[in-house]
Order: C-alpha cells, then structure tokens, then sequence
C-alpha cells in the first residue's frame, strides 16, 4: 500500500527541482551533439572514424547526458525520477548514438542500405517472387513489408534509410522494457538495463535491415514467453527419473487466464513465421532461446519448440531451397575456423582500423566481465535467474556452426546484448537490494563508468565513416552510372562499400574488384581479371571507383592508395576502355565488348 500511495504522489504532484535539471540538461545535451555533429566535413578522412573528426562539444554533451541520467536514476527514496524525465533522456540517447550520422549527413550510412532499398523496389515492380535470383530472394518477408509501407505512406526511400537506426533502436528498446518486467519489479534495475543495452550496442546492426526486424521480433517473442506463456517450476529434488517427471508435472502457468494464454500462444506462432520469412539467421536463435527456457521449465506450452523447429524446417525445405541446395549450411564451420573469421581476420589493417576494432572487443570483453561478476554476485546472495543466464549464454552456441560471413560474432553479441546488460546491472547497482538507492560515491562511479562506455560505442560504432559515410559526390556519381549502364551491362565496383543498387537492382550485373582478386589486388594480377570481365558482357560494363571503396580496402590492409591508383591507371590506358564520368570522389570507366 506504501509502494502505491508513493507512486501516486510521484505522478500527480510537482516536479522536483532535480528532475526539471535532468530533462533540461537532456536537452542541452541534444543540442550540442546536434550542433557539434553539423560541424562534421566530408568525406572523413580518417582511420579511427567520427571519433577523430567530432569536436569537444559532443563529448561534452556525451558527458553531461550520463552525468543527468545517473542523477535521475538515483532519484530519492521513492525510486528514480518519474517516467518522462526518464523516457526523455533514454530518447536522447538514442538519438546520440544512434542518430549521429544523421546530423551530419542526409545520405544513408552503410551500403547495404541501399541495397535493401533497391530489392524492395525490385519486389514492388516484379510480378512474383524468384529464389533464384539471390539469398534475400529466398526470405523475403522484410522487404515485401518494406516496399507494401513505402508505397503505402509515400515516404522517401532515402530518408526512411538515414533514420532506420533510430527507429529500430526505439522499437527494440520499448520491446526490452517490456521483457525486463517480467524479469524484475525494480524501476532502476528497468531503466539501466535499456542505457547500459544502448551503451553497449557497437554491434551496428540497426539500419534498415531484416536483421533489425528480426531482432525486433525475438524480442518480442522472449517477452511473450516470458510473461503469458511462462510457467512456474517446482523446487528442483534432484536428476533422478522421479525427480525429473515430478517436477516437470509439477509446473504451473504464470498466467491463470487460458483465454490470454491462447492469445499470446497465436501471436508467437505468427511471429516465429514471420522470422522465419525474413531473415536466414534469427529463426534458429528464437529455436534455441525456446528449447533452453523449455528445459529449464520456464515455458509453458511444452511442444513450443518442436513447432518452431517444424516451422523452420519447412521454410528451409520449400522457400529457401534454391538457396540451400549450392549453400549448405554445415559446410563450413568449426570453432578454430570461427575465431579466425570472426576475429584473426578482423584485426588488420591501418593502425586506427585495428585500435577500433580492438575497442570493439575491449568493449564485449567489459561488458560480459561485468554479468559474469553479477552472476557470481547473484548467485551468492540466492537471486541468480536462469532465464537471464539462458539467454546470455545460448546465442554463443551457433558461433562454431557457421562463419556467416566473419559476422557471426557480432550477430552472437547482439542477440546476448540485453541479458548481458540485465547481468551487468548487478554489478553496477547498488551492493544492498535491488531498491536501494544509490550513494554519491556509486553514482559518481556509474556515471564514470557510463561515460567511458559511451566513448568505446561511439568509436566502434562510427569507427568506419571513412569509408561508409559516403559523399554527395559519391552519391552523383552512382546515379551517373545508372545512365551510363544499359539494360544487362556489368557494373565493376572497387569493393562493396559503395552506394549503389538502390535502384534497377534486376537490371545489371554487379561485381567488385575486391571480388574478382580476392588474393591479390595488384596491377599485374587482377588488372587483366577486371578487364577481362568487363569485356565478358555483351551489354558492356561501367567500372566505378569511389573514394570509400578504395578507403575500404586501404583501411583493411587489402591494397595500398598508390597500388589502387596504379590499377586504375593501367584500366584506362586498355582498349575499349574511356573515362565517361568523373568529380572529386569518383571515376567511371565505360567499358565497350
């Protein structure tokens, strides 16, 4: 009855002085990383990123954000400050970390940006669906619902690109906020888990994206099935046979009403289909999230997984198909193969490209450091949830099966993001109960150590703007090639990092030079590679090279400036070969057959 009649009096009486500073303070912090984010000049030019080029005035504005949140969070003895000073100040930091970008420029980061632009618009102008075309041909449902909103809202490809970050960050964020409550009744432990969730999230897999989508939807999905859908277990007795039926029978629904129950059951199962009709990746962490919370005797609906595994399977056996049969999923993988991929072959390049990507695993290496403390912590005081260990430690299974391109890791992290935060707040917060309010000595240390993870996520977030935040320049440059290309001509790029195939995604060839040479990017190796297909066409081919791509492979070790320059040099001086379009940050060679 204290607890209700505190938090009346919280809503419905005067804001305190404190919590009229914090919300002001979130909007002089928003201001100066606006203002400091304009000042920014393209393109960047350097190794470590945005974190080079912005100036003092946005890591004050960093600083001061942290410093108000953790104020905020300590608020009295009633509990933190109330709900809209909160949500102000997380809406802030989203649009911080996750919107930087979009203050400096109004072209999309990132090139597969573009290219799910592009495969929207292809699904908008088809008349069926191809599987043969490519593998986002074969889970399609992210861009059928991309291209149904864009056609329906008129909204601008472009500008729905630049702040798909954003906004997909709000979506997982409301969809965390919902999941932490059935994980803990306490206001403060709720709101750290969604900063120290946005201070972690380097992983950068929030533009527009079926990833985000699914993502979004496991969410989603965790939090059905850890509120209408969850049961409660007996106490465990032991791994005898007994034992084991006994309290398996013994569980109870979490939710006594079976009408929300069905309800809730129907929503994960559409949702679990719609996952498995979008992305490649999510489907089998929603099954292996599920089996574990089913064997821990947190799942209600016991044949849950069974019906999600069925449901894969047909998607993979039918849909994807002609993707599987010259893909196979197990045929590469082991855990030697995986850290070399993932890791080994991450950690080269320029000085700045190595010391970001370091700061990327420095930054995971804390951040679990710090659940398994709170694990440990947790688990000595009594207190330790399983749901939450679950589903920390679960994603780390498919790290072995599939190198998924030398992105597995950073697929992995993602998914264990939130629980790992969830973990880490043991840590952080206070050493008594849950409630207690912070003292000045641990909100001092929690600000500090939330402005640090502020400054690690900025550098290994936009630690490749050198080469993924392109150029007005670079943007007319594509569109030039759009009409220099025919109807089936090949476009030649340097490498994939290049704004391109948003549009006529069916009408050409696409290939890049990084491709064509995996091994060797040298004038005398691959010049005679590219030429060769370029010529290959009977429609002819456009060879364009930008700035970013070839800032990609020089960042990465893979070529040098002077050995891309001597390339295209030697390109131009072959038959056939004639300079159709060119400005500061590009070139493009029209190639005749």
């Amino acid at each position: 009855m204290t607890i209700r009649t505190n938090r009346t009096i919280r809503t419905q009486g005067r804001w305190k002085l404190r919590e009229v500073l914090c919300a002001v303070a979130g909007v002089v912090s928003l201001a100066l990383v606006v203002w400091a984010a304009s000042t920014v000049a393209l393109p960047v030019n350097s190794d470590l990123g945005l974190v080079a080029v912005l100036p003092f005035t946005f890591w004050a504005g960093v600083l001061l954000l942290n410093v108000a949140f953790v104020v905020a969070l300590r608020g009295d003895d009633d509990g933190p400050a109330r709900r809209p000073v909160m949500i102000w100040l997380v809406v802030v930091l989203v649009l911080v970390l996750f919107g930087t970008a979009a203050f400096v420029t109004d072209v999309p980061r990132g090139e597969v940006a573009f290219r799910h632009l592009g495969i929207a618009d292809a699904l908008t102008r088809a008349q069926g669906i191809d599987p043969d075309i490519d593998a986002y041909f074969n889970w399609p449902g992210f861009f059928a619902l991309l291209a149904t909103v864009l056609r329906a809202t008129g909204l601008d490809p472009m500008t729905v690109a630049v702040w798909a970050p954003v906004v997909n960050m709000g979506l997982w964020l409301m969809a965390l906020a919902v999941l932490t409550r059935y994980l803990t009744s306490d206001p403060r432990w709720r709101w750290l888990v969604l900063w120290i969730f946005c201070l972690g999230n380097w992983q950068d897999q929030d533009y527009l994206s079926p990833q985000a989508f699914g993502f979004f939807l496991y969410l989603v999905v965790i939090a059905l099935i850890l509120g209408p859908l969850a049961a409660r277990p007996p106490k465990f007795s032991g791994f005898r046979n007994t034992d084991l039926a006994t309290w398996w029978q013994g569980r109870t629904p979490a939710e006594p009403r079976p009408g929300y129950r069905v309800s809730a059951l129907a929503v994960t199962l559409l949702l679990v289909a719609v996952i498995c009709a979008s992305h490649q990746l999510t489907p089998f962490l929603v099954l292996i999230a599920l089996t574990a919370l089913t064997l821990s005797g947190r799942v209600w609906p016991s044949r849950l997984p069974l019906i999600t595994a069925v449901m894969l399977a047909l998607w993979l056996v039918y849909p994807a198909s002609a993707y599987l049969a010259a893909n196979p999923p197990l045929a590469e993988g082991g855990l030697l193969a995986a850290i070399e991929a993932n890791v080994v072959d991450r950690v080269g390049g320029t000085a700045g490209h190595v010391l970001v990507v370091q700061v990327r695993i420095v930054l995971t290496l804390v951040l679990w450091a710090l659940a398994v403390a709170g694990a440990v912590r947790d688990r000595r005081r009594g207190r330790l949830d399983i749901r939450v260990v679950l589903l920390a430690v679960t994603p780390l299974v498919l790290f072995p099966v599939q190198l998924y391109g030398g992105e597995m890791l950073i697929r992995v992290s993602l998914f264990a993001l939130p629980f790992i935060a969830m973990q880490a707040c043991s840590i952080l917060l206070p050493s008594g109960e849950r409630s207690t309010r912070l003292s000045f000595r641990a909100a001092g240390g929690l600000a500090l150590a939330c402005s640090l993870l502020a400054v690690l996520t900025v550098t290994g977030r936009f630690g490749n703007a050198e080469y993924d935040v392109f150029t007005d320049g670079e943007i007319a440059a594509v569109a030039a090639v759009q009409r220099l290309a025919p109807p089936g001509a090949t476009i030649i790029s340097a490498a994939h990092p290049t704004p391109w195939r948003s549009e006529a995604y069916l009408d050409h060839r696409y290939h890049t030079i990084e491709d064509l040479c995996p091994s060797d990017l040298s004038t005398a190796k691959c010049g005679p590679l590219v030429y060769e297909d370029a010529r290959r066409d009977p429609a002819g081919a456009v060879v364009l090279l930008t700035r970013s791509s070839e800032a990609s492979l020089v960042l990465q070790g893979a070529s040098s400036a002077s050995g891309l320059a001597d390339l295209e040099k030697w390109l131009s001086t072959q038959d056939g070969v004639e300079l159709a379009f060119s400005n500061s940050d590009a070139s493009a060679y029209r190639v005749t057959p």
